[in-house]
């Protein structure tokens, strides 16, 4: 091109995708066009962005590299076309209104934390926002919760019962301003605010509050503090007797409670650093803009208290991520016990009346604010496991959670997870979204807020369901919801889902070997598996391996009371057994003699339960899993014993056998520290022997673990060395949970896969 030609204005239209909604995308194409002199215009068309550009050819180029590499730190944008057009020359570039009727290819964003230009003019007495406990801008503060519906405009949101005084107003219509068309921005003037209530006394007003709250947390009150997602529970960290209170009237007597830690010192870690061993990848996800709550090891000479998280070595840790927990955590000076308020297992609340009746028995107080919550959103959980750092929990900050399919879909579908830890996924074309967490399914109200997300994610995203997924289980809450939804439902095996989805990224016609290891779940033969071998692939697997079977008393009921499953291993060895203290374990014993109601498993996660319960650590749990972790726990790292558990092929199948384990662990003469290790080096030798066998028969290209019982680090990261020590490749997922809360996502995966291989053809989605 001549340099005449090159300076010859001309236009084009430029569409993006992926992140741009609820980023501060459209302000920020504003700012870059007037750095390169282009005129138009940009317009949001419902989670794309449509820019007319106009300018000269160096320019636009310039300014469509620009486009992607410097956008807005939480954007992730995709140029998806550019092509000339003939649009009118135009005098300036303006940010028009956006497109409602415009084809859907929404992203709902997450809730963020409360970016560092906010927090500067938190502390700044100067700043008219000075200590406002709403403070936000275009690349912080809520979005899931408080947006009511697509596309993501203050209308739409639970901000448009808080009028813009004049100032904000000036602020969100100036393009040049970092607030411009942040949704929920607000000041003390003409937004959200907060009140203190406890049985003497009503305060309102944010200051007034706030001091109400911190001088009744310093007095060692337990107190129902509202936030982004719902409400938490908080006390003091340091302090025995609140946290007694809390775990006593909850009642949560032993699971263990996160704690958030005021920012401090230069980095705004050295309170971290006196409670927890610092490590740089837990810090780099620790302070992210999904502000998680991160498992990390506790020091010995640190001061929370041991109530925190009783018979474990790690805590887990949070850093302040809304203004509101800035100024709460600032001002008490100190760590917080931060529980989701919720009674145990359920969604976290969010509304006042709501947490007034149901917990009162919990909290001396309340601080509320006015600002609606939509939908519940409960904190992200992650844990350090085979060098990376895993979620166990996926929540405020971090879901909705979107993938990319593999294998399109004929119509859309809805996946609705399992019993526990449940998720739901909406799945459409290539494109996949996972909800946030919502709980485990056994109460009233979590199945209001299942259904409540299920129909949120179709309205936000504007994409009806014409099928539902369920877990065979046939008497999960989800799969009898499935049933009368009014759907047609496919019902996919729990351990498929599980597979399908660790293996959801592998390239096409890639086999493999997977270890699905969990509590239990219902298997394709009526029987309850939880320690399975499968080969194959997405809509192709086979079982060619487990561990050995047993018969378990009282069925459901071992998931919380451990002695069951390690009656149930020695009665089965021919092992005399009998527990300690007055229980039922006779009519037990009596009937699993007769087999009544003993259901047999391969469950893994049993076997752990069992561990703990013949080491004397835990009879009865009071929160599931309880037991394993307790275990874990205890594990001496400088022992390396093992014991060889026997490997047997059975018609097709390889069955590696756990009797030789029952011995060993019941011997009191051993110190429990290595009774713990070698149970889990055993564990990890039965799966690395059981791979070696299948992998030579199938010729499978890697391994992949998924479960429940893969949470376990110490389990996790000696399976994996020992694979890798025999050249296997081994993966585990770093994206979604392995235990229940991706399973909705791999229903999704199976399903796909499944309708591929069976040939179906594809028919149109919804418009």
């Amino acid at each position: 091109m001549t340099e005449e030609g090159a300076a010859q204005p001309v236009s084009r239209r430029i569409r993006l995708s992926g992140h741009v909604q609820g980023v501060g995308f459209r302000p920020f194409v504003f700012r870059l066009a007037a750095e390169f002199g282009i005129t138009g215009w940009v317009q949001n068309q419902l989670g794309e962005v449509e820019v007319l550009a106009q300018g000269t050819t160096p320019a636009l180029d310039r300014f469509e590299e620009a486009l992607v590499e410097r956008a807005p730190p939480l954007s992730r944008p995709v140029l998806d076309t550019v092509v000339e057009s003939g649009d009118a020359p135009s005098d300036d570039f303006r940010i028009i209104d956006s497109a409602p009727d415009s084809k859907a290819r929404i992203h709902v964003p997450p809730d963020y934390f409360t970016c560092d230009d906010c927090v500067r003019e938190l502390s700044d007495p100067a700043d008219r926002r000075y200590r406002y406990p709403f403070i936000n801008c275009t690349q912080c503060g809520p979005r899931y919760t408080l947006i009511r519906s697509m596309p993501y405009d203050r209308p739409n949101t639970t901000m448009a019962g808080f009028p813009l005084c004049e100032s904000c107003r000036r602020e969100y219509e100036d393009p040049m301003d970092r607030r411009f068309h942040a949704e929920p921005v607000a000041c003390p003037d003409c937004g959200p605010a907060l009140s203190f209530r406890d049985p003497h006394r009503q305060v309102h007003g944010n200051e007034a509050a706030l001091a109400a709250c911190i001088e009744s947390l310093r007095n060692g009150k337990v107190i129902a503090v509202k936030g982004v997602g719902g409400y938490h529970l908080m006390c003091d960290a340091r302090a025995d007797e609140p946290i007694q209170r809390l775990r006593v009237a909850k009642p949560r007597p032993d699971k263990p409670l996160a704690v958030m830690f005021p920012l401090a010192g230069e980095d705004g870690l050295d309170a971290l650093r006196y409670e927890v061993t610092i490590e740089p990848p837990e810090i780099e996800l620790l302070c992210s803009p999904g502000r998680p709550i991160v498992l990390m090891r506790k020091n010995p000479t640190g001061d929370i208290s041991s109530l925190v998280a009783p018979g474990l070595g790690e805590i887990g840790v949070m850093l302040p991520y809304s203004p509101l927990h800035h100024l709460l955590t600032a001002g008490f000076g100190g760590p917080l016990v931060a529980t989701s308020g919720n009674i145990s297992g359920e969604p976290v609340l969010t509304d006042a009346t709501e947490v007034e009746d149901r917990i009162y028995r919990v909290v001396d107080a309340y601080l509320h604010h006015n600002r609606p919550i939509v939908r519940p959103a409960d904190d992200s959980v992650f844990r350090p496991i085979a060098g990376r750092l895993r979620p166990l929990r996926l929540g405020r900050g971090a879901a909705p959670v979107e993938l990319t399919l593999a294998t399109a879909l004929p119509e859309p579908v809805l996946a609705v997870g399992g019993h526990m830890k449940n998720t739901v996924a909406l799945a459409w074309e290539d494109r996949l979204v996972m909800s946030p967490h919502i709980g485990d399914m056994g109460t009233a109200r979590s199945v209001a807020i299942f259904e409540q997300v299920v129909a949120d994610l179709q309205e936000l995203y504007k994409v009806g369901a014409r099928l539902v997924i369920a877990d065979a289980h046939p008497d999960y809450a989800t799969t009898r919801w499935a049933r009368n939804s009014g759907l047609p439902m496919v019902q996919v095996h729990h351990h498929f889902a599980h597979a399908s989805a660790t293996a959801r990224e592998w390239t096409a016609h890639e086999t493999g070997i997977v270890f699905a290891w969990d509590g239990v779940g219902y298997g394709p033969d009526g029987t309850l598996w939880g320690g399975e071998t499968l080969a194959g692939r997405p809509g192709q697997w086979r079982r060619v391996g487990h561990m050995r079977a047993f018969r378990l008393p009282g069925g459901d009921r071992a998931g919380r009371e451990p002695w069951r499953s390690a009656a149930a291993i020695c009665w089965e060895t021919g092992v005399d057994w009998q527990l300690r203290g007055d229980t039922d374990w006779r009519l037990a014993r009596e009937a699993w003699k007769r087999g009544i109601n003993t259901p047999t498993t391969t469950a893994v996660g049993r076997l752990f339960d069992a561990a703990a319960s013949l080491t004397g650590l835990v009879d009865v749990a009071s929160f599931e899993g309880q037991g394993p972790m307790e275990i874990e726990a205890l594990v001496d790292p400088r022992c390396d014993r093992t014991v060889a558990l026997p490997l047997e092929k059975r018609g097709d199948q390889w069955i590696s056998d756990w009797a030789p384990l029952v011995g060993p662990l019941r011997d009191l003469t051993v110190p429990i520290g290595e009774r713990a290790a070698l149970f889990h080096n055993s564990l990890a030798g039965a799966l690395v022997e059981q791979a070696l066998a299948v992998c030579g028969e199938t010729r499978a290209s890697r391994v992949s673990l998924t479960g429940g019982v893969f949470q376990n680090r110490v389990l996790a990261d000696r399976a994996i060395a020992g694979l890798q020590r025999h050249g296997i490749r081994v993966d585990m997922d770093g994206q979604l949970p392995v235990n229940d809360g991706g399973l909705c996502a791999g229903q999704v995966v199976e399903y796909a896969a499944s309708e591929m291989a069976a040939g179906h053809k594809r028919r149109p989605s919804p418009d």
